[in-house]
């Protein structure tokens, strides 16, 4: 497959400054790694996924083989050859914001350092849309008729996601029968994921003069029973279809006051709590209340999990051709949108997760390239 043997030339080689693509046509046909370069080289933080969209469905529209319809800044490219089975293959174009840190190296444009590649992107997930992409221009025969999603949106509210938009005005272009998204899971199949949801709890005080704190009531301190629940709390760890999926409850915001001089008459405790995929929104908001019962809570927030979706022949089929143990998806990915709909999905793509957003974000060239062969083994 020419995609995973283009030799390098000095100008692309591991190690060379990666100069910025901007709009110029994308190569799809390169060597995969540094069409993920390429692809990071096109800044798309969310809102600004224009002209990345463009880049990709100028691309796609030249291959005669593909079906492409734009809704946006989302692209879907399908195959129509009559196949037994339909399988979508999912990824988002847009990033979290660029680093502020002085140094960091998960920015745009992208470097490399030998053979690992750095820059936002890099593995959240533009190495996965890269094999996207790959597999659009070399696929032409598949065994499984092709559904290819890139899509806008996924790193801000769900309200914005454009998968979502795709599920409202364009549903007949996601009927599949399997869903594999690309986001990162270093080479391993991971079933499913987590929900999450989130709460505010307020606490209520009487606002007073510092130096007279006794003529007021701290809503701050009033808090301090919310905090001490959430931190003596042991989550769970809940087996669903023969993976474990671990939970979690916590504070992750606090604000309150108005002044240094203040007293404090409100104050805010916002929480999230990822529950397994066997509990529905409303049960574990349910469990939530319980936790804190007695504090006056507002739910903000909340998105289904997603059973692991092994049990589909095509998840069987894929899991085999990986040829790794499948684990499970702790964090919330869009698979949750795919179950919604009744279509099984996993998460399957190149990279660290744990690098993430990281101002230090990369992904080893070589993990986008087994990525695509894995996936050329399945669908060839």
């Amino acid at each position: 497959m020419t995609s995973q043997n283009t030799p390098q030339t000095p100008a692309t080689a591991p190690g060379a400054s990666t100069p910025s693509t901007g709009s110029l046509p994308l190569d799809i046909r390169q060597d995969v790694a540094m069409l993920a370069a390429d692809l990071m080289d096109i800044e798309s933080v969310s809102g600004n996924e224009g002209a990345l969209a463009d880049a990709v469905e100028q691309a796609l529209t030249g291959l005669e083989h593909l079906h492409v319809v734009r809704n946006g800044d989302a692209i879907v490219a399908r195959t129509s050859l009559g196949r037994g089975e339909r399988v979508i293959l999912a990824g988002h174009l847009d990033t979290v914001p660029l680093p502020t840190a002085s140094g960091a190296r998960g920015t745009v444009p992208s470097t490399w350092d030998g053979e690992v590649l750095y820059g936002r992107g890099a593995t959240d997930m533009k190495g996965g849309v890269a094999v996207q992409l790959a597999l659009a221009a070399t696929l032409l025969e598949p065994n499984k008729d092709l559904t290819i999603i890139f899509y806008d949106h996924e790193e801000v509210a769900a309200s914005k996601s454009g998968l979502g938009r795709l599920v409202r005005e364009n549903r007949e272009l996601l009927n599949a029968d399997f869903g594999i998204l690309l986001e990162p899971t270093n080479g391993t199949v991971e079933g499913g994921c987590n929900g999450t949801i989130r709460f505010e709890a307020t606490t209520k005080g009487i606002a007073a003069h510092s130096a007279r704190a006794w003529m007021g009531e701290n809503a701050i301190h009033a808090a301090a029973p919310i905090l001490a629940r959430l931190a003596a709390y042991d989550p769970a760890t809940v087996t669903v279809d023969g993976l474990d999926y671990r939970e979690s409850l916590n504070a992750v915001k606090i604000h309150g006051g108005t002044a240094g001089n203040v007293i404090p008459d409100a104050c805010v405790v916002e929480i999230n709590y990822r529950f397994a995929p066997d509990k529905t929104p409303a049960q574990a908001e349910a469990h939530v209340r319980d936790v804190l019962a007695g504090f006056d809570l507002v739910c903000t927030d909340s998105s289904s999990g997603a059973r692991p979706g092994l049990t589909a022949p095509a998840a069987a089929s894929f899991v085999a051709a990986v040829g790794r143990e499948p684990l499970p998806k702790y964090g919330w990915t869009d698979v949750a949108r795919l179950s919604e709909l009744g279509i099984p999905a996993v998460n399957f793509g190149p990279g660290d997760a744990l690098l993430a957003h990281s101002d230090n974000e990369h992904v080893h060239g070589g993990a986008i390239r087994e990525c695509l062969a894995a996936l050329t083994r399945w669908l060839a």
